[in-house]
């Protein structure tokens, strides 16, 4: 019985780890190197409490350098079945140093360097801050987040860091969480917001955004990413996924669904209208329209 127990516990585990038509949620690892500094420290502690309960936090240090070998950040990955990671660092060259990543099948997909120039934590804004497991909003401001190739993978990496689980409806209550991204002049601007719902008169209530920390000026340092064919891979989607084209219904950016109605040509001299008084013709104009309309007759004929 005890070894068929362990067989029934080691095929759940291979299910669990085994491709699926719907992935689970993306989690994330956050770890150090051998060095780090105050602020790295809890920039990283800060960040795991953004990402609870889909993130685990190493306490030890690890002695690695993912730029230059990334064996054990795909080592780590295979074993936690986590597909990002943050690893922060701190040296003289790049001092407080941040690296967010993704893995492709337990492989590096893309990695990106960040610096941090200036910070603000959670422990210093005074207030209320949202539950943990919260799905924030998120918000991308500035142009070079669409044109340049490096902030565009930066984006993407920053969705698919934070956007939390996939779900099908959300209350407007909740929410109450917003992640703001600016670009602007070489640095990246990274702000958390509270949305507080205040009375307004009306049905639709009046917002107003709290700032709660943490607060990261970041800038752009060295990057990984993949290339075109293997970005495309990665985001393939199965077939049993695609949804299925149907003729005449088509949806608009904001996902509202439109719908062709193709009739018959319809002859609106026939068409039925309410009999008003002020409406009626009279007596001339009657037989002056008989008149046309029995000629017009007679010509086809």
């Amino acid at each position: 019985w005890i070894h068929l127990d362990k067989t029934r516990q080691s095929k759940r585990f291979l299910e669990s780890r085994a491709p699926k038509l719907t992935e689970n949620v993306k989690n994330a690892m956050i770890m150090k190197g051998g060095n780090t500094s105050q602020v790295v420290s809890q920039t990283l502690k800060n960040i795991y409490s953004l990402k609870k309960p889909t993130a685990l936090l190493y306490k030890k240090k690890n002695i690695t350098r993912p730029f230059e070998d990334s064996t054990s950040m795909e080592f780590f990955s295979k074993k936690t079945d986590c597909s990002l990671f943050l690893f922060g660092s701190h040296n003289k060259k790049r001092p407080n140093n941040l690296i967010f990543g993704r893995l492709f099948d337990f492989h590096v997909l893309d990695m990106i360097e960040l610096g941090i120039e200036k910070y603000m934590s959670l422990s210093d804004v005074k207030g209320k801050t949202c539950p943990e497991g919260t799905k924030p909003m998120l918000v991308f401001a500035g142009d070079s987040f669409n044109t340049d190739n490096e902030y565009k993978r930066l984006k993407s990496l920053l969705i698919d860091f934070f956007r939390g689980p996939t779900v099908s409806a959300v209350r407007l209550a909740g929410l109450e969480h917003v992640l703001h991204f600016t670009a602007l002049d070489g640095k990246i601007y990274m702000r958390s917001y509270r949305c507080l719902l205040k009375m307004s008169g009306c049905r639709t209530p009046r917002i107003e955004l709290e700032e709660i920390g943490p607060s990261l000026d970041l800038v752009l340092r060295r990057t990984h990413l993949a290339s075109d064919d293997l970005y495309k891979l990665a985001h393939k989607q199965p077939k049993a996924l695609k949804p299925k084209k149907k003729k005449n219904i088509s949806h608009d950016v904001f996902g509202t669904k439109f719908g062709r109605v193709h009739m018959q040509p319809q002859d609106l001299t026939k068409l039925q209208t309410r009999k008003m008084k002020g409406l009626r013709k009279r007596k001339g104009e009657a037989m002056a329209d008989e008149g046309k309309k029995a000629k017009i007759v007679n010509g086809q004929s």
